[in-house]
């Protein structure tokens, strides 16, 4: 077994158009009179999103899409965007494709067989023995899972790098009804893509993943995650998520926090008050709140989090990984930082992180 691996490097990308919060309420409300009305209005313009990259153009928005067309558009864009984000995070740290030896590729916005690690293989040309996984139907919080697959991998196997992709097109699967939940949905989704290289590395190179918690809850099976209605897909989204969210990453972060002080790490990582960055998942503004309050973080502790969130809004999986890249701007050697995303099951995701 080698040391904890080390985040190498990150990358993100966003499809290059770019719509205001309330040009996309415009586009849908001239297709679907749902969208006219003032409380719709209202979930879009309170979300805490200023902006979204979305696949599409304005003009090539077709509310009449039928599921092949959606996933057309799901199989092009999210093997562009993927390999636009992967390419760069090679280049950042100094990696040609042939460098890697794991690929792992989380999405649950749209499915192919062969997955999108095989495709995403062909369009980087890499090795012929390249190992390769996928994670999918994990949803906003499958980057985690799969930076573990990654982690596991390069604790194993010293000397080698995985290299982890999320990406979703959350426009190849929009959904129209009268539930406020779909208007939620409709008000926060975006596109987007990460890539994270992870490898044995000096200090300085990126923060060490030091170890992974997770806290999933079954009662929530049925509340958080996607459905298919005529073969498309239609987001589910309990509200009690904005009130369950905080205590549920409050109690997992605990138990990430305890393990490392059973460990008897000689540093500060393991105490609540010395956490430096919070890296937390762009869920919702009032996901984030809930998440603030219950581990009464100081103002400021989540600046990264809500500026994805207005900046992109919620990609799902790549998003944390959007949040990672604008904290390891910032950090510097010695500090700690926490990681962690919800998704479906519901699943609070975590992982430490030492700079």
């Amino acid at each position: 077994m080698t040391d904890n691996p080390r985040v190498l490097s990150v990358a993100t990308a966003a499809p290059p158009h770019r719509w205001p919060q309330e040009r996309v309420l415009a586009r849908l409300a001239e297709h679907f009179e749902e969208y006219r009305r003032e409380p719709v209005r209202q979930v879009f313009l309170n979300a805490g999103v200023d902006f979204r990259s979305l696949a599409l153009a304005p003009g090539e928005f077709r509310p009449d899409a039928d599921s092949d067309a959606m996933h057309a558009i799901y199989r092009e864009h999210s093997l562009q965007l993927s390999r636009q984000a992967a390419r760069e995070a090679l280049r950042r740290g100094g990696f040609d494709a042939g460098d890697v030896d794991l690929l792992v590729a989380a999405t649950c916005t749209g499915y192919m067989c062969p997955g999108l690690s095989a495709q995403l293989a062909a369009e980087l040309g890499m090795r012929d023995d390249l190992q390769r996984a996928d994670v999918v139907g994990m949803g906003c919080a499958g980057a985690m899972p799969a930076l573990q697959r990654g982690w596991d991998y390069v604790r194993a196997h010293p000397g080698r790098r995985a290299l982890v992709v999320a990406v979703e097109i959350s426009s190849a699967c929009w959904y129209v009804d009268k539930s406020m939940e779909t208007v939620v949905g409709n008000a926060i989704c975006a596109d987007g893509a990460a890539a994270v290289v992870l490898g044995e590395g000096a200090p300085g190179s990126g923060p060490k993943i030091e170890r992974f918690q997770t806290l999933l809850n079954t009662d929530y099976l049925d509340s958080v995650g996607l459905e298919f209605r005529g073969g498309k897909h239609r987001i589910v989204l309990d509200a009690r998520l904005r009130h369950d969210a905080g205590p549920m990453v409050q109690q997992v972060v605990e138990r990430l926090l305890a393990e490392a002080r059973r460990d008897g790490d000689p540093s500060d990582e393991g105490r609540l008050e010395h956490v430096d960055h919070w890296v937390m998942h762009s869920g919702g503004r009032k996901v984030l709140d809930g998440i603030e309050s219950s581990l009464a973080l100081p103002s400021g502790a989540l600046r990264h989090s809500r500026a994805v969130f207005r900046e992109h809004g919620n990609m799902s999986s790549p998003t944390v990984l959007f949040v990672l890249e604008r904290a390891m701007r910032d950090a510097v050697a010695g500090e700690v930082g926490v990681m962690g995303a919800l998704g479906p099951g519901l699943a609070a995701e975590t992982a430490l992180l030492q700079w």
